[in-house]
């Protein structure tokens, strides 16, 4: 049998913060977004009670669709074109143009007694959304004042949809559950690297990484070596305690001891 226990060393985890904005543009446009504050995610669930008899018998938590609200002190220019404004020349702009959806990801910090605020983090993603921006004012400058305007923007989103889930707009990784090559296979993905531009995976593409709907990821560490996740344990087999096998995979050897794997889609 085991005792609860309360507040021991370390488990005293708590939520803050918000870094590393990214902009995803549909046209493929990324771009870091500096001077990003907050970001809300509000709950729109509805309850709904039944009664029987004049006495509750059933109450149904039903989840609403994502809505939110995000502040900046400032924002990409690339982000113009969701806020309806077209920068037709350098230095002229119009406004109250057609607006254009995004997707955004940031970063949210995990801290707990020991380690602080670099505990952990968890990556939020959010696709296909829609910015209505909040009245913002510009006011006189006063004597020894220089405050800076926080704008800010209303938040809808469209849901893609989710194999065996209801759809989302919203969802994330947490970096103290995920395993570090496959965390760092995503932040390339999601932030680039010096051979690779960044770019938002659809949310099947990250599952499939996580082997929830089963995919092999090679990784390539540069110096002549390499690692294999097979988050789904579909296609790696340890024969021995030094030798595996790799099956399902599409290969081709390029001499008698080297091959190459490209993907685990049997129709290519």
């Amino acid at each position: 049998m085991a005792t609860l226990v309360w507040d021991k060393t370390g488990e005293r985890i708590y939520q803050t913060g918000v870094d590393r904005g990214v902009l995803y543009l549909h046209d493929g446009t990324t771009v870091a977004w500096n001077g990003l504050t907050s970001v809300e995610d509000t709950d729109v669930s509805t309850l709904t009670s039944y009664y029987l008899d004049g006495v509750k018998y059933l109450d149904s938590l039903a989840p609403g669709d994502f809505t939110g609200k995000l502040k900046a002190f400032t924002y990409p220019e690339e982000f113009d074109q969701v806020n309806g404004i077209a920068n037709v020349s350098p230095g002229l702009a119009y406004y109250d143009q057609p607006a254009k959806s995004f997707d955004l990801s940031y970063r949210t910090r995990i801290g707990n007694d020991l380690d602080g605020v670099e505990h952990g983090y968890k990556i939020h993603l959010l696709y296909n959304l829609i910015a209505n921006p909040d009245t913002y004012v510009f006011a006189s400058l006063t004597a020894g004042s220089n405050q800076p305007i926080e704008f800010s923007w209303a938040l809808t989103g469209t849901p893609p949809k989710l194999e065996k889930f209801r759809p989302t707009v919203h969802i994330s990784i947490d970096s103290i559950d995920t395993p570090p090559d496959l965390l760092q296979s995503l932040e390339d993905i999601l932030y680039g690297t010096a051979d690779s531009d960044p770019h938002l995976p659809t949310i099947d593409e990250i599952a499939e990484l996580f082997g929830y709907l089963g995919s092999l990821i090679i990784v390539d560490h540069g110096d002549g070596t390499w690692s294999a996740i097979d988050e789904s344990d579909t296609y790696i087999t340890m024969t021995d305690p030094t030798t595996f096998r790799i099956d399902n995979a599409n290969t081709k050897y390029l001499d008698t001891t080297t091959y190459q794997i490209w993907n685990t889609n049997p129709d290519d």
